[in-house]
């Protein structure tokens, strides 16, 4: 039985398997535009120095997510 949480909760340096979306909306559009599709592998690799955002691999590319967002993206932990 797969335990998902939501990204942002990813430990840094660990990997996670994107398996839903709860965004709605522009949000969700944006999400599925930089590849955060059900199956995509996104490791955590850095927060700020303020804690928001993290920088995440996402298929090649680092991008950086505030909490608000990244919690509506439910990872598989791997």
């Amino acid at each position: 039985m797969e335990r998902l949480i939501p990204l942002h909760h990813l430990s840094l340096g660990a990997f996670g398997k994107v398996r839903h979306l709860t965004a709605d909306g522009n949000t969700r559009r944006r999400m599925l535009d930089l590849g955060l599709i059900c199956g995509t592998r996104v490791e955590a690799l850095q927060k700020s120095p303020s804690g928001d955002p993290i920088a995440y691999e996402i298929r090649g590319a680092v991008i950086a997510l505030r909490s608000e967002e990244a919690s509506k993206i439910l990872v598989e932990v791997l």
